[in-house]
């Protein structure tokens, strides 16, 4: 195995620990360098990691390190592209959370920097990448449920007001339950069904104000600026249709995260927000178990960048694309203009499934 990659982190906020628990027990990455707004948040971060990771003043002295091969771009939706092109500009691979830019003008500059200077761009979710979503795949590959025809996906949360000390970013524009949820579903489905060609849909903003609800903040009120229900028919290029319901207006609800039904079977898929869970089928006599048979064992948030890693020293594409993230992108951006024009839309975009990943890899 060759040197590992080394990751610069942008962004060192809640998400950044769920991080960080995965890269200290990866081989294929290594943490030299953080920075955040927040430079005691950087220093937090830097003092978890049991070997030395130096705090970078600002991003554009982060790009600059030699120490630095990757930039893992953990910052708000709204400054993924900026970040993005600053480390492709300074020669620099990028893997950031999802999505992938705020728009489609900000997705094409950031791929077209890329190809101009042949770097790697990747995107969560990778969770997709782990047993629960590769296991069910392999069932729909391997024909376990025949020829595919429906699917559901069903996302449905009071609002993540309740429990974040600083949810306003979750109301703005690039926010709301589709753009911040819809990721870890549409690319499971991609997974799963392959890319979407037409969607139709529907959305609502049922309250204009929220309240904070925990943290230093709580009882603190702000606007809502985006619809915070959406609801979807996608059809997907092998004919396909999945329902889709993205929600920050359900208190509680019995609804399966993700079901595909088949011509000969149902298939039972785990929630696409974790890496792992059981996969269900039913074959007509109830539900039954299917042994786990494909993905990365013992996943957590950045093995992507280690699939990453492994691409680069192989010389295959990565499995969490920036491709299949434009793709997620533009499917939902174009079920928001289908909701608010009260008509089905074609996508223009398209990508391929991204390589399956072997049995139980580990």
């Amino acid at each position: 195995m060759g040197e590992p990659l080394r990751i610069g982190m942008v962004g060192a906020g809640k998400i950044s620990g769920a991080y960080l628990s995965t890269l200290e027990r990866l081989t294929s990455v290594r943490l030299t360098a953080v920075t955040d707004l927040d430079r005691g948040r950087a220093e937090s971060v830097a003092e978890q990691v049991a070997h030395e990771v130096a705090v970078a003043p600002d991003v554009a002295a982060l790009v600059a390190r030699d120490d630095v091969d990757a930039v893992l771009n953990l910052t708000i939706p709204a400054a993924h592209a900026e970040v993005a092109l600053a480390a492709l500009g300074a020669g620099k691979h990028v893997y950031g959370e999802k999505p992938l830019a705020a728009g489609r003008e900000e997705v094409d500059a950031v791929l077209a920097a890329a190809r101009e200077a042949g770097l790697r761009v990747g995107c969560a979710p990778d969770t997709v990448l782990g047993t629960g979503t590769q296991t069910a795949r392999k069932a729909v590959d391997d024909g376990l449920i025949g020829r595919p025809v429906a699917a559901t996906a069903f996302m449905t949360t009071a609002g993540h007001e309740k429990w974040h000390p600083d949810p306003e970013f979750y109301y703005r524009p690039g926010g709301g339950p589709l753009l911040d949820m819809g990721p870890y579903y549409l690319s499971a489905l991609v997974h799963l069904l392959g890319p979407v060609v037409k969607v139709t849909g529907a959305s609502s903003r049922p309250r204009t104000e929220r309240a904070i609800g925990s943290g230093p903040r709580a009882g603190h009120t702000f606007p809502v600026e985006i619809d915070t229900h959406v609801t979807g028919v996608l059809e997907h290029a092998g004919g396909a249709l999945s329902t889709l319901v993205m929600s920050f207006d359900i208190r509680a609800a019995r609804l399966p995260r993700i079901e595909v039904h088949g011509t000969d079977a149902s298939l039972s898929v785990p929630d696409p927000n974790g890496f792992d869970g059981a996969v269900e089928i039913h074959r007509g006599d109830g539900w039954e178990s299917l042994p786990v048979s494909a993905g990365f064992r013992d996943a957590g948030r950045g093995i992507g960048l280690a699939d990453l890693s492994g691409a680069l020293s192989a010389g295959r594409p990565h499995r969490a694309s920036a491709e299949l993230a434009a793709h997620v992108l533009d499917v939902m951006l174009t079920l928001m203009e289908a909701a608010a024009q009260e008509r089905a839309l074609p996508v223009g975009s398209t990508c391929e499934r991204p390589a399956p990943v072997a049995d139980a890899a580990r």
